[in-house]
């Protein structure tokens, strides 16, 4: 009896390796030779492209953004900030208060927790453009709690008031035109992206006893070890930055150069990377991309992280506009 190639399926999930697999297990019961081959490689990156043929993106200005270690917003109290975007309920509903699930006719659950002059545990206030409605001290421990940016995000409907920044550690992004098609879209050039974060970030540590050890910056400075800043999930703590540099890709077409300028718009209020743990191997204190997706995959889509993919600028630009980066920050 010849032997019988079981191939793999073309697809991006895991049903058709699966549907090989027990294709082969179901020949070998019947005592039919099988021969199985390997999958298919996800081709990651373009051919090779030398600098003359790298060109700036059409439209967009620049080709570089650097980020560096940003101070958190201090000028607003946590009162001033909430205070801004409510408006006082003198007769709020009997239903819950969803951050501390007590009743809004009753006193916040942080009475006796949390303390602010001029808030009573009492008061109650209606989010100006979602409406919906939360105690102010509740408010006020949900902004405590966060990044402290000034901006406020309402945990029913997350809808964002004031310009919402992230945690992202300081790199550089670049970007520039590409002579390559990417599957499904045959008749443009590409967008290639290229995010490079280096380990750790350069904070100032107290002088330890003892003599320093030696820089060539200074000879009594204090010492910078690379480390979690405070707004990060563990402060003073080293983190890693690993597969860096990363390369991502668009279409070089209106609505690939419309998500890469708001792209831009959101590294620079760093909410493409963060700090956390990774959902692929479980490594804590590690930079691990932060609810904006990418295509990673240049020439294929065997990963689900590349072409083509019809829905994806569109589900691309849903996600930015969930981070309040939307088309009307281009006109700002």
């Amino acid at each position: 009896v010849p032997a019988l190639p079981v191939k793999n399926l073309n697809g991006t999930g895991p049903v058709h390796p699966a549907l090989a697999g027990m294709t082969g297990i179901l020949m070998c019961a019947a005592g039919l030779p099988v021969c199985l081959t390997r999958a298919p490689k996800p081709i990651l990156h373009p051919p090779p492209v030398s600098k003359s043929d790298i060109k700036p993106v059409p439209g967009v200005s620049g080709i570089c953004r650097k980020t560096k270690k940003k101070q958190l917003k201090k000028s607003k109290n946590p009162e001033d900030v909430v205070r801004r975007y409510i408006q006082k309920v003198k007769t709020p509903p009997d239903e819950d208060c969803t951050i501390c699930m007590e009743r809004l006719v009753t006193s916040s659950g942080y009475e006796g927790i949390l303390s602010h002059r001029g808030i009573k545990p009492e008061l109650v206030g209606k989010l100006g453009k979602c409406g919906h409605m939360y105690h102010l001290l509740c408010l006020v421990a949900m902004y405590n709690n966060g990044n402290k940016d000034g901006s406020l995000q309402c945990p029913t409907c997350k809808a964002i008031y004031g310009e919402k920044t992230g945690t992202q550690p300081p790199g550089k992004m670049e970007f520039h035109l590409i002579p390559h098609s990417l599957p499904g879209y045959t008749d443009s050039k590409t967008i290639r992206i290229v995010y490079d974060i280096p380990t750790g970030i350069q904070v100032s540590r107290p002088r330890p006893p003892g003599p320093l050890p030696r820089c060539p910056r200074a000879a009594h400075s204090p010492l910078c070890r690379p480390t979690q800043g405070p707004e990060h999930p563990n402060p003073g703590k080293r983190f890693t930055a690993r597969g860096f540099p990363r390369h991502c890709y668009l279409p070089d077409n209106e609505k690939g150069r419309k998500v890469l300028k708001l792209l831009i718009v959101a590294w620079d209020r760093r909410l493409i990377f963060t700090i956390g743990t990774s959902n692929t191997t479980g490594e804590s204190d590690t930079v691990v991309w932060n609810e904006i997706h990418h295509k990673t995959e240049f020439g294929s889509n065997l990963t689900g992280h590349g072409y083509p993919d019809p829905n994806y600028l569109d589900n691309v630009l849903a996600e930015l506009l969930a981070q309040g980066v939307s088309e009307a920050t281009l006109k700002d």
